[in-house]
């Protein structure tokens, strides 16, 4: 796509705190300009759109992918980042989140929030006065969408009519967003997961009116056959998230038959160049880590929610999607924040 003189107004000054306050047609510019920055990016062509502003990073929950994007994508635009982890924020503690935004949004152009409530990133945006970016909450997680679809639409050119499973916790986030961000883009979104994990009545109302719309179809099974069959990608996430630490006796239990495995990649019935692999990080396939050994020792497992062979095999595009964050990052806070004229690739 020419992004030269296409405007961009319509995003200035606005926070993403989750998908379902955008547009499926902003969604999709904002995959298309990650591309596009993508290509600016790998050819040198310098892209500052954000010169002499300050973002804050406000982290409750460590990432090595979520921080490493937004400082990268900050500094590529521009911007100075400053990280401000569990131990320099208060939030609700013993300042309010009232007035935690007023004063960083006094001192920052721009605020990225990664944590546990999404009232707090709401609230954030709400009296901060600066865009707010959410870079994950318990219920959803917009900006690793960017970066997921705009991996699918690298791969196959167009997101219309694909279809994407995830396998696993129908309940976490990732699965949320994924649900109502594929029925607003026209993608196929399929949850397979155990029942007592499926998805919440109240994402899966929000995604039906989407698809309505858009002509998505979804599906939610437990049944493993029917879910992936047709799936041009088998998506999964680690079986316990941060908070959730004392549920991986019950996880494991509900999970282990849903592990993603070669036959599973299999079952979707397509030729390979249709199938890809898609995680959003970090990733237990293996034992090489303490959190493996660990799990190894008390349960003798020695893959989780993927296996080795697949997480390394051709369909895998978990590492390209890990890049795809500094790029879609970077989209979103030039979109929102930045005085663009935005050059050919």
């Amino acid at each position: 796509m020419d992004y030269q003189g296409k405007e961009t107004s319509v995003f200035q000054g606005r926070s993403l705190l989750a998908e379902k306050y955008f547009t499926p047609a902003e969604l999709e510019y904002l995959i298309d300009f990650g591309i596009h920055l993508k290509a600016l990016k790998k050819k040198g062509i310098p892209h500052k759109y954000l010169e002499g502003k300050n973002i804050a990073l406000l982290f409750e929950k460590n990432s090595t992918r979520t921080r490493s994007a937004f400082t990268t994508a900050a500094i590529d635009l521009g911007a100075h980042p400053e990280f401000l982890g569990s131990n320099d924020i208060q939030l609700g503690k013993k300042e309010s989140v009232e007035d935690t935004a007023i004063v960083l949004g006094s001192m920052f152009d721009g605020i990225e929030f990664r944590g546990f409530s999404q009232q707090v990133v709401e609230d954030l945006a709400k009296y901060s006065g600066v865009p707010v970016w959410n870079g994950l909450t318990d219920e959803w997680h917009p900006t690793q969408m960017i970066a997921d679809f705009m991996t699918m639409k690298e791969t196959f050119g167009t997101l219309q009519g694909k279809t994407l499973t995830f396998v696993g916790d129908g309940r976490n986030n990732m699965a949320n967003s994924l649900l109502v961000t594929g029925s607003m883009l026209g993608v196929n979104i399929h949850i397979v997961a155990p029942k007592e994990l499926f998805p919440e009545d109240d994402v899966v109302k929000t995604a039906q009116g989407y698809a309505d719309k858009s002509g998505s179809k979804f599906l939610i099974t437990d049944d493993i056959d029917e879910g992936v069959k047709g799936s041009n990608v088998i998506y999964t996430d680690v079986w316990v998230s941060m908070g959730e630490e004392d549920q991986w006796d019950e996880r494991i239990k509900l999970l282990k038959p849903y592990q993603v495995n070669m036959d599973m990649m299999k079952k979707t019935g397509l030729p390979d160049d249709q199938v890809i692999f898609m995680h959003c990080l970090p990733a237990f396939h293996d034992i090489t880590t303490k959190y493996g050994k660990d799990i190894n020792a008390k349960y003798g497992l020695t893959e989780m929610e993927v296996t080795d062979e697949v997480f390394r095999s051709k369909y895998a595009r978990q590492f390209e999607e890990a890049e795809n964050r500094m790029h879609s990052i970077k989209a979103i806070m030039a979109a929102t924040l930045g005085n663009l004229f935005i050059p050919k690739a």
